[in-house]
This record gives C-alpha cells, structure tokens and sequence, in this order.
C-alpha cells in the first residue's frame, strides 16, 4: 500500500511539474515569435502572413534550441521554404 501511495504520489508531483512548466514553454514560444516579427518588420508580406510565418518556423524548431527563428532558419532552409508556402508568404 506504501508504494502505491508513493507510485500515486510521484506522479502527481510528476505532472505538476509538467503543468507548472507549460506557461514557460507558452511564453519562450511567444517571445521567440515576436523576435521574428521584428526581424521581419520590413516584409513585403501582411503582418499576418509574417506571424504565421514565424508560428510555422517555431513549430518545427526543437523545444531546446537555443537560436532565433531567424539564426535556425538559415541553417534550415527546407523548413524555410515549407513555412513560407504554408504562410502564403510570396
């Protein structure tokens, strides 16, 4: 029964973890999308297409990478060009 209760116990801890970090990886996501907004605030594509864009850009981007949108996008240009297609970004 002491088990079960430690089993039952570490994985609420275990999912608490995972909810309280959500929100961090909701706001990273968000900055990192603005900072790719303002690199491409001289686009001569709608601010929608350019958020869409970036979201796109984000979403293929590994959870721990440590580059901008823009510094993996050059490095990626396959996912470049399917984000750009996605976003109608001609």
């Amino acid at each position: 029964m002491k088990l079960a209760v430690l089993a039952l116990s570490l994985g609420v801890l275990s999912f608490g973890a995972l909810s309280a970090a959500a929100p961090v990886l909701a706001d990273d996501n968000a900055k990192w999308v603005a900072q790719c907004m303002k690199d491409n605030s001289d686009a001569k594509v709608s601010e929608a297409v350019v958020n869409k864009y970036c979201v796109c850009m984000n979403n293929k981007m590994d959870d721990s990478e440590t580059r901008t949108i823009t510094q993996w996008e050059k490095a990626n240009p396959e996912a470049r060009k399917a984000c750009e297609k996605a976003a109608g970004w001609e």
